[in-house]
């Protein structure tokens, strides 16, 4: 048989290193599947939605460190990728989409499942083209490789599928992809004006995010040299929570009060690798630096003082010599004090009392960060969730936490999960899924039994978008819309082939929990959660207490006032 372009595309997927591609079947595809049939060598994937495609391939690629690959057919296949890939994309992370396309021929004549995929795909990739000739082989594939692993994003290779099965006689070259790692930092001037700015500082706290992947030793030499608190935005908090005596906690929505405050009294804020995005949790006076490897970022989330390209480690090593001043320690100890009563408070919430209904989150939350191995890797539905997640999984150095915490949609922790689970056969993977997620891509829980992938599935069934709820309440809304009417989710898990578990009361759950991680496959627990349950921000503003007033008074107008009820059973009995 002849090779065809197909041929070269997963020839230079082999050569950069692919071994799986996730994805949905459909005869724009053909000619891919029967390349991949042939060579053997890379595994294909099928799942039931091409959204879960794009999800595993992101967290494939975050564990593995290289670049990952999901496929759709013409059309609604390739365009059911796109809000996974905008979540890869936002979130930094390589990944290559094969989006199948209508016959070249057709292409302009508005044809069966005609769509411009070059444009649909523009705002959340780096590379979006269209394959038209063989002479384009392999150098446009080598080319949306390279995009998406030197750019950290994603990249879309549009693959008519009549161009897919055309005779080429091109070879792929040995190097497909190239791999730096550059040391960028801050020229030595600027880095003098850095330390400057430092030394003056009195009350220096740093605000720490997911750039600061690989800098634990050099950030706790930086926090013991300016006596500063730690902040961490959440997608830091696998990467520095843990042996970090300078943490103070999370800020933001779902953060601390330790971790606001230490923000909003400092007088120097350093923001480390973030792009934090509340504006609100910022402080007005402080001087505010920031170091960042893009430097397009500098600036778009507070006013600053001076603002620095650099990797995190490489820049704080260079730094820490500019530091010359003998700081006090009271603005740490304050602060790590009051994290630490923040963080007995939010503890003693963890609680359950055999034979009290329904289960208080935290308690679950808590039980399953107890139980779950050492190197876990977990990921988090949007939500509560997340919430519950940020505040009481505890990570270690090992762990992994996974999230859609940029794009923020809904349906991901179990997409994630399935990507994690197979890109990871040795390593336990948990999905903390609500109740709402997991109803919009429950068919892929068949991709679970399917592949025999041993992910452990916790729902937080509190029959409500929970989180939606807060907000409404917040805001003084009446919820509306919020409901939702679930089934036994531990049943269908069974009628799926499934290990199903079940637990309302606290005294059990303990129990079901062990049972479930130590169960030899895919299991779901469908934990029935308290809906009533507060989060509440680390800084009640004026209007949200006046929101919240509202919400109980037409509450009792409107005759829900046993919702408040059981508002307050749930939140001042424990």
């Amino acid at each position: 048989m002849k090779q065809t372009i197909a041929d070269l595309l997963i020839d230079s997927l082999l050569h950069a290193g692919v071994k799986r591609i996730y994805g949905i079947v459909g005869d724009s595809l053909n000619a891919v599947l029967d390349s991949i049939r042939r060579s053997g060598k890379i595994e294909w994937i099928s799942v039931r939605h091409e959204e879960v495609a794009a999800f595993a391939a992101g967290s494939d690629s975050i564990l593995t460190g290289s670049i990952a690959v999901c496929a759709g057919s013409s059309g609604p296949g390739n365009l059911h990728l796109i809000n996974g890939l905008y979540d890869c994309h936002r979130s930094r992370i390589p990944v290559l989409a094969i989006a199948a396309h209508i016959p070249s021929s057709e292409i302009g004549g508005d044809y069966f499942q005609a769509t411009r995929p070059e444009q649909l795909f523009k705002d959340c990739s780096h590379f979006a083209e269209v394959m038209t000739r063989p002479e384009q082989m392999p150098r446009l594939v080598t080319l949306a490789l390279q995009q998406a692993v030197s750019k950290k994003g994603v990249s879309v290779l549009v693959l008519p599928g009549d161009i897919a099965a055309l005779p080429d006689t091109e070879t792929v070259p040995d190097q497909v992809i190239h791999l730096t790692n550059p040391v960028i930092r801050p020229s030595e001037e600027e880095l003098s004006r850095l330390g400057e700015y430092l030394n003056h500082g009195n009350k220096i706290t740093l605000l720490c995010g997911a750039g600061c992947e690989g800098s634990h030793s050099e950030l706790m030499k930086l926090c013991s040299k300016l006596k500063s608190p730690m902040v961490i935005a959440l997608r830091g908090k696998e990467h520095l929570e843990y042996d970090n005596p300078y943490s103070v906690g999370l800020t933001g929505l779902i953060g601390y009060s330790s971790g606001y405050h230490a923000m909003m009294n400092c007088d120097v804020l350093l923001m480390l690798g973030t792009d934090f995005p509340y504006r609100q949790f910022f402080p007005k006076k402080a001087v505010i630096l920031q170091v960042d490897i893009r430097a397009e970022h500098l600036g778009r989330r507070a006013d600053l003082t001076m603002g620095l390209c650099g990797n995190v480690k490489d820049t704080v090593e260079c730094l820490l010599p500019y530091l010359t001043k003998e700081h006090d320690s009271s603005h740490l100890d304050k602060y790590t004090d009051h994290y630490k009563e923040v963080r007995k408070g939010l503890d003693k919430l963890a609680a359950g009392k055999p034979g009290r209904k329904p289960i208080h989150p935290q308690y679950l939350t808590k039980l399953v960060s107890d139980l779950a191995e050492e190197d876990a890797i977990f990921t988090c539905d949007v939500g509560t969730p997340t919430l519950w997640a940020a505040r009481y999984l505890q990570m270690n150095g090992k762990r992994r936490l996974l999230g859609s915490f940029n794009h923020g949609t809904m349906a991901n922790a179990l997409p994630q999960a399935i990507g994690a689970q197979t890109s990871k056969k040795g390593r336990q993977v948990i999905a903390l899924c609500g109740d709402g997620g997991l109803s919009m891509l429950m068919g892929d829980l068949l991709t679970l039994k399917q592949y025999n992938l041993p992910v452990k599935i916790v729902v937080f069934n509190n029959t409500s978008l929970n989180f939606v709820e807060l907000e409404m309440k917040a805001s003084g809304y009446l919820e509306t819309g919020t409901s939702l009417d679930n089934p036994n989710f531990a049943a269908v898990a069974e009628a799926l082939g499934i290990k199903g578990f079940r637990a309302e009361d606290p005294g059990e759950l303990e129990e079901t929990i062990r049972s479930a991680f130590s169960h030899d496959g895919p299991a779901l627990l469908d934990i029935t959660v308290n809906r009533q349950e507060l989060s509440l921000p680390p800084k009640i503003k004026f209007e949200q207490a006046q929101g919240f007033t509202l919400w109980m008074l037409k509450a009792v107008l409107n005759g829900h006032g046993s919702e408040l009820i059981e508002l307050a059973k749930t939140n001042l009995r424990r």
